[in-house]
């Protein structure tokens, strides 16, 4: 499979991620030290944290998105179900 990258790899500079740009916007000689002196922070660890803190709250915004889209579903299921009774589609005249 191609990386998605793949497409850029003749161009003649780096590329640059929005996340390099929002470094850069937020603090310039932060990006700086770390893009071109390779420092890295010094609470490496604390930024490892806050990253898979991210993380899970990204599943469970996403697991929540699902439950949403399922309650939908039997909402409108619920729907058509009254409205088949009230029609008498469904045992006869009510």
């Amino acid at each position: 499979m191609r990386s998605p990258l793949s497409s850029y790899s003749n161009t003649s500079g780096p590329i640059i991620r929005a996340s390099e740009i929002g470094q850069y916007v937020f603090c310039h000689r932060a990006w700086w030290l770390g893009s071109v002196r390779g420092y890295r922070p010094a609470n490496d660890a604390a930024l490892s944290a806050g990253l898979g803190a991210h993380m899970r709250h990204g599943h469970a915004v996403a697991a929540g998105q699902r439950w949403q889209q399922v309650g939908y579903v039997l909402l409108i299921l619920g729907g058509l179900l009254v409205a088949a009774l009230v029609c008498g589609v469904w045992g006869g005249v009510l």
